[in-house]
């Protein structure tokens, strides 16, 4: 994230997974991983009576983006959250619904800050392999359009980072969620707006996830702004980690320490 606030952040800990519904951008793919780590993503199995307990009910043929398993149990329905109040104005994640949204998240993606650490400049389709990979799994990472005040501002990726890749490089506990995140517009970027939406989006996490207990997030080591806006967000420094093709920071808000803030 170059020169914003929280902005560009890469998926700030790029190690969602692929195989079981996780955007290309995430886990060993980004950066260009080698084929054999996608697929030791396929290691990463749910608990037994996920699968049964939360089926998608919708008939067959239901898009992804509409259905229960894009947004449902695995991430407490994202979609029901509603908005939350911030310094900035009302802010609300909504998931992503391909055909209208694209457009607009394939135009951030396509903005050089942001393409520096995402890596899915290119075409629309680019970005919708990406999006589709998530709307089309299992619901264990969700893509949203981030609204303040009904105003798209910015792209986030709420994910279990727990059913993750990214929990092979450091101790996850259970319902540990995490967060990829991009301030899409120029002129939102370096003004706060980035660190007070990291702890609005941790708090609609703690709120509405009540068996989570922290939430985490990657930035690369380089992308020295968005660890300051994780920072300034009300998330500390927990570790640095080795991840697939680069150094992270590993940040981490607490449910402990959100309820002294």
């Amino acid at each position: 994230m170059p020169p914003t606030d929280v902005s560009p952040g890469a998926p700030p800990g790029s190690v969602p997974p692929r195989a079981q519904g996780a955007a290309p951008g995430h886990a060993g793919d980004h950066r260009g991983t080698v084929a054999s780590e996608a697929e030791d993503t396929l290691e990463l199995r749910l608990p037994e009576e996920f699968p049964v307990r939360f089926r998608d009910t919708e008939p067959p043929g239901t898009p992804a983006s509409r259905s229960g398993s894009a947004h449902g149990a695995l991430l407490d329905d994202i979609a029901r959250w509603g908005p939350t109040p911030t310094a900035a104005g009302a802010f609300q994640l909504v998931p992503v619904h391909v055909d209208r949204d694209l457009p607009l998240i394939s135009r951030w993606m396509n903005d050089p800050a942001v393409a520096a650490f995402w890596e899915l400049a290119g075409p629309d389709s680019v970005t919708a392999a990406h999006l589709r990979a998530q709307l089309d799994g299992d619901g264990r990472s969700v893509p949203c359009l981030g609204l303040l005040d009904g105003t798209p501002l910015g792209y986030f990726e709420i994910y279990r980072a727990d059913l993750d890749p990214l929990a092979r490089h450091y101790p996850a506990r259970p319902h540990d969620t995490g967060i990829h995140l991009l301030i899409g517009g120029v002129a939102d970027r370096g003004r706060g707006i980035g660190s007070a939406l990291l702890g609005a989006v941790a708090d609609l996490v703690l709120d509405k996830r009540p068996r989570c207990t922290r939430v985490i997030a990657e930035p690369d080591l380089r992308n020295t702004p968005s660890i300051a806006a994780f920072l300034s967000g009300g998330y500390r420094f927990s570790a640095e980690l080795d991840l697939p093709g680069r150094r992270a920071a590993l940040m981490v808000r607490d449910r402990t320490l959100r309820n002294v803030l």
